[in-house]
């Protein structure tokens, strides 16, 4: 394996974050471009140059701690690398996992590629334009909350839930050698009922497929749907995170995967209370808002390790699921929720030009839901920008398909730059069948797809059945603060003075409202949050990952009661 991890970059021992990027599809070749990276800005009044270390953006601490780009400002990143002897058997892929702004990318003075979206990743085939000694420029715009494009939580003026802006590369920059005919990509799907599972190679030519599973193999086309039975099946589950390794030959490329037997649905329980079920049983899920922020990269994690120690706390804590909140993580961080049991809802980037407060906030306390085809009201009247958001969706839903642990689609939240959910809903249950869907997270409900979903922060949180019989879930609650460290200006949803206190009210809000819910209906709880976000101090574990705010045992006798009352 060409792997440069082992080089020194500003004294660093090796590059960061150079794990291989993509489990879920993975080669023998790879070659990291993670690390020292020089960058220019230019605006009308900044003229800023220096190095930069890759894959964390300008603005964070890990990348240099600067001031945020601005809309009228450009930003170029370039790096020069070399092919070493042998790396190349056809075919050279550039891989940029996540790039924040609009980009434009040259390699060797061509023109490679573009890209408008901040949060999907870019491949590019750069063979033909490879010299002994290369040369990658990008250059940047990002307008951050001041455009209508994918934004997530980023904000010029960040305060409250609303965070710092970054910009440039932010996850794994990386090259693989494929030979001249070789998978694009594998489409797994399981199918539990039917004890198969389901794998659609795509190859850029036709030809003859392999797969391999333990001692079982079945061969057939590319481009194809092919079925492997299990003889033996094991069911995945967060308390069993059961994964089959799968090998995959087309001609002379191959690439390893693995997949996992799980079934999400919505039913009918036996007392006839539509439930989020689990390989065809009622699973109640327990989960935090993840929001994938810290305080030294910002959305790009430290290291691998980081992204493992968020999963574990939750685990350690008694969590069986993680609401991925605005924001799409490294394959990795998928990966590991795959392997260490952890149900993931995703939710998709929300989009769209200035938000009015009245549409977005006024449903917290007034329970009054808008139509979304009103565009205007959720900044929506542009119709590129509504289709753009579409075409994203469809790629962040092809993009993560593969990933074991994920249940739940959510595709708009509180109403930021909603649209036609009720037509998005139906093309993402066409996209993906095998999961369940949250088109309207909190408010702004269209009465239709299989939930009811509240965010209640204001005002004790007391169970109502659904009038159109829809499964209850609680997609955001709690958002407790206590302030442990001087934050200027702290935000949270009810305050708090002391890890004793802190760990009290927890108690009692799951005694009294999350507990006796579950057992009248409630099917899902999800507690905000897992960790503190700049102001935002509602976290159970600090910013910096430094302070654990209450009791692991005192969470986990929760969730374990959660558990304990479907006995």
């Amino acid at each position: 394996m060409y792997n440069q991890s082992r080089k020194r970059v500003d004294n660093m021992n090796q590059l960061p974050c150079s794990e291989y990027p993509r489990p879920q599809m993975k080669r023998e070749s790879y070659l990291c471009l993670n690390g020292e990276w020089n960058f220019s800005i230019y605006g009308e009044k900044r003229n800023e140059n220096g190095k930069v270390i890759v894959p964390f953006s300008i603005e964070s601490k890990l990348g240099g701690n600067r001031e945020v780009l601005k809309p009228n400002e450009t930003l170029m990143m370039e790096k020069d690398f070399e092919i070493p002897d042998g790396f190349n058997i056809g075919r050279v892929l550039l891989h940029f996992d996540a790039v924040d702004g609009q980009s434009k990318i040259w390699i060797n003075d061509h023109l490679a590629g573009e890209s408008e979206c901040g949060y999907l990743p870019i491949v590019l085939d750069i063979t033909n334009v490879l010299k002994e000694v290369n040369h990658i420029c990008m250059v940047i715009h990002d307008p951050s909350d001041s455009g209508a494009q994918l934004r997530g939580k980023q904000s010029l003026h960040p305060k409250g839930i609303w965070y710092s802006a970054q910009s440039g590369i932010w996850q794994s920059v990386w090259l693989e050698s494929v030979p001249v005919d070789y998978i694009e990509s594998l489409k797994i799907t399981p199918y539990f009922d039917e004890k198969y599972v389901e794998i659609f190679v795509k190859t850029n030519t036709s030809g003859k497929v392999c797969i391999s599973c333990g001692k079982q193999s079945i061969k057939g086309e590319s481009n194809a749907a092919l079925h492997l039975h299990l003889d033996e099946m094991h069911p995945w589950t967060p308390e069993n995170p059961y994964l089959y390794d799968l090998d995959v030959t087309f001609k002379e490329d191959h690439v390893t995967s693995y997949f996992g037997m799980r079934k999400f649905s919505v039913m009918k329980d036996h007392e006839g209370v539509m439930r989020l079920f689990l390989n065809n049983r009622p699973y109640f899920q327990s989960g935090l808002l993840d929001q994938g922020y810290n305080s030294e990269g910002l959305m790009s994690w430290k290291d691998d390790q980081m992204m493992i120690d968020d999963i574990q706390l939750a685990k350690s804590m008694g969590f069986n699921m993680l609401r991925k909140h605005i924001k799409i993580e490294p394959l990795r961080w998928y990966y590991h929720c795959d392997r260490l049991g952890m149900l993931v809802w995703q939710d998709m980037i929300n989009g769209g030009s200035h938000y009015n407060l009245l549409t977005i906030s006024s449903p917290l306390i007034t329970n009054i839901h808008f139509k979304d085809s009103h565009y205007r009201l959720f900044g929506r009247k542009d119709e590129h920008e509504r289709k753009r958001f579409l075409e994203q969706l469809k790629g962040m839903i092809d993009h993560l398909y593969n990933c074991v642990s994920i249940s739940m689609w959510v595709i708009f939240n509180e109403g930021w730059g909603q649209f036609d959910s009720s037509k998005a809903l139906m093309l993402v249950q066409k996209w993906d069948p095998t999961r369940v869907i949250d088109p309207t997270s909190g408010w702004h409900d269209q009465k239709m797809g299989d939930f009811k979903s509240w965010h209640v922060y204001f005002k004790p949180y007391k169970f109502k059945k659904d009038t159109l019989g829809r499964c209850v879930i609680l997609s955001e609650f709690g958002g407790y603060q206590w302030a442990i460290n001087d934050v200027k200006k702290s935000f949270g949803y009810k305050r708090m003075e002391s890890q004793k206190e802190l760990e009290e009210n927890l108690v009692q809000l799951y005694e009294k409202q999350i507990i006796p819910a579950k057992r009248l209906g409630l099917s899902a709880c999800v507690y905000t949050q897992l960790s503190d976000v700049e102001s935002e101090v509602n976290g159970l574990v600090s910013y910096d990952r430094k302070t654990i705010k209450i009791q692991t045992e005192v969470m986990k006798k929760i969730n374990e009661r959660l558990k304990d009352d479907e006995k």
